[in-house]
């Protein structure tokens, strides 16, 4: 079979996905925080709405199960680390969901926004793949987290005291 000039686009878009994907770093300012794993950052020319890789925060605005334990207080631990601050969004294989929403590693500085959240016990580690770049990290911050009892995990213990400060 001959190749035809519709082809060739067809063929070059996954290697021009894995090229953007690899580019370097896109920084912004987050102008809204959503939830624990979701921001909407201003980038040059549009805001977009970004979600954490490999991680996953308790729900406050789910459809159909409403808010869950935790959600308010992963919310506003991410708000403390990243509101109205400047970020570089690191991207990985795949770069957007099944929602649109751009797939982002968030930095602020040297902090690494993810990590953080599953560090302090807000979040809880979710691979997707492809995005497993920092994943060995992700489940050995949870595992240390989970094992102090700290944010989520003190539900195992009784109960949240209040959102650290960050």
């Amino acid at each position: 079979m001959a190749l035809r000039r519709w082809h060739l686009p067809l063929l070059l878009a996954p290697l021009l996905l894995a090229a953007y994907s690899r580019a370097e770093p896109i920084e912004g300012t987050v102008v809204r925080v959503v939830d624990g794993d979701t921001i909407h950052v201003r980038l040059a020319d549009r805001v977009e709405k970004i979600r954490y890789i490999g991680v996953n925060t308790p729900e406050i605005h789910h459809p159909t199960r409403g808010e869950e334990p935790g959600g308010r207080e992963a919310a506003e631990v991410n708000r403390r680390i990243v509101a109205g601050r400047r970020v570089r969004l690191e991207l990985d294989v795949r770069t957007r969901d099944r929602y649109g929403r751009l797939l982002a590693y968030v930095w602020v500085g040297d902090l690494m926004v993810n990590a953080e959240l599953v560090r302090l016990g807000y979040a809880q580690v979710m691979t997707v793949p492809p995005n497993v770049k920092h994943q060995e990290r992700f489940v050995k911050l949870q595992r240390e987290a989970r094992e102090a009892g700290r944010g989520l995990w003190e539900w195992e213990h009784g109960g949240p005291r209040r959102a650290p400060q960050a």
